[in-house]
């Protein structure tokens, strides 16, 4: 049962995501990466890997998604202006979801050679202790960066909101 809801959800994942890259409106395309984000963090969920989850559902699906409406509004799309511009987006989606797909098959082929009994999984891997020792002992630079990259986010925000003084 628990398999057949994870590929359900991971189905919804996928559909949504791909919604996302080919729908016209920006507010639609907006709002199916939001189902996205949800629909990842039950994956994580379903994976044991509870924290990740809810921290997908706060930081993603709470914040960064604000920050896109936020940009949205601010940009005040129309669209006439959408026509004017050359759409190279829908190639180079394509190109992406095959290299994915590539991806996804070599992954696949790994799994099937190396296959482990289910006894044998660790079922604390994805608890918070175990997340923390791994964030800062083993990948403390890539999360330093990735809060440098944050900030530099929050104040590109804070630039493009501020009034002309």
């Amino acid at each position: 049962m628990e398999q057949i809801l994870f590929f359900i959800v991971a189905f919804v994942a996928c559909i949504s995501a791909i919604y996302f890259v080919f729908a016209k409106n920006p507010l639609y395309s907006i709002l199916s990466l939001i189902v996205t984000f949800f629909s990842i963090a039950g994956l994580y969920i379903l994976l044991n890997a509870q924290f990740l989850g809810i921290v997908q559902i706060i930081v993603y699906a709470g914040a960064i998604m604000v920050l896109f409406l936020y940009i949205l509004m601010m940009l005040n799309l129309n669209q006439a202006d959408e026509s004017k511009k050359p759409s190279y987006g829908k190639y180079i989606a394509v190109f992406s979801a095959c290299i994915l797909f590539i991806g996804m098959l070599g992954a696949y082929k790994g799994m099937a050679m190396n296959s482990v009994a289910s006894s044998s999984i660790n079922q604390s891997a994805g608890l918070t202790k175990d997340l923390g020792r791994l964030l800062f002992n083993e990948y403390v630079l890539p999360f330093e960066l990735a809060s440098i990259l944050i900030l530099a986010g929050i104040v590109g925000a804070v630039l493009i909101g501020k009034k002309d003084i």
